[in-house]
């Protein structure tokens, strides 16, 4: 039975993580951490320093500001942490990266297979239709979200280029260039990527290639924050009794 602690508790997918585990078997919750510490069927404290329940993974889904405080509980009790909240910076990246070689984190910017699919064939499509192909990502969310580009675009465009054999820019402003009095052609070492807010949009993601008179898309659409909620999850019974390092989809699903 692996046991989980769960950051964000009481936010939105907090409450959806609850439910999905209340539904297994083979984990429980047995605290956790949020501003509101309104009761639930197990504890809930305001830091993560305060838990005093024996764990054996933490599941975040709280907000950037939080990460020095998971990393330095996580590092002190040896304990798997399976970070599933986006909006980091470069800095807060390489944070990561570095405390995964004391203790093992699972790090990803989407919870869903199906995404973690998505990349795994927007690779193959790079690797088929080379550099004839221009690449557009087009990401849309909920209005309550507040990055942009997606961490999940952005995953899908570092997948892309790990493929490619030559530096890629990302271009997020196009419309910019409009007031440009010199107007330049699209450069083929680049990747557009545009972001849409709006409505109650759980998340979808568009891949386009387009080329010589043919264009391909690949595209997933999440109907439900549930979703994220049972990957998180997974991750957590994946992560329980694994060695420090830096873990991913690509380890759970092969």
């Amino acid at each position: 039975m692996t046991r989980i602690i769960i950051t964000g508790a009481n936010g939105k997918m907090g409450h959806v993580i609850r439910s999905v585990v209340a539904g297994r078997e083979d984990c429980t919750v047995v605290a956790g951490v949020d501003f509101n510490t309104q009761a639930a069927d197990f504890p809930i404290y305001k830091t993560i320093a305060e838990v005093q329940e024996e764990a054996d993974v933490i599941i975040d889904f709280s907000n950037p500001a939080l990460l020095d405080d998971l990393l330095t509980y996580s590092a002190a009790k040896s304990m798997p942490l399976v970070i599933a909240t986006t909006g980091y910076t470069a800095e807060q990246k390489a944070k990561i990266e570095a405390a995964a070689e004391k203790c093992p984190i699972f790090f990803t910017y989407n919870m869903s297979m199906g995404i973690n699919l998505l990349a795994t064939l927007a690779q193959k499509a790079v690797n088929v239709l080379g550099p004839d192909f221009d690449i557009e990502i087009v990401e849309k969310h909920h209005n309550q979200k507040i990055d942009a580009p997606s961490g999940t675009a952005l995953m899908l465009a570092d997948a892309m280029c790990k493929e490619i054999d030559h530096p890629m820019k990302y271009e997020y402003d196009r419309h910019a260039k409009r007031e440009k009095r010199t107007r330049q052609p699209r450069d083929k070492k680049e990747i557009g990527i545009s972001a849409v807010r709006g409505g109650t949009i759980v998340g979808e993601h568009e891949i386009i290639f387009a080329g010589r008179d043919e264009i391909i898309t690949l595209s997933h659409s999440a109907r439900s924050k549930e979703i994220f909620a049972v990957g998180a999850v997974n991750a957590g019974v994946f992560m329980c009794g694994k060695d420090a390092g830096l873990y991913d989809m690509s380890q759970m699903i092969h």
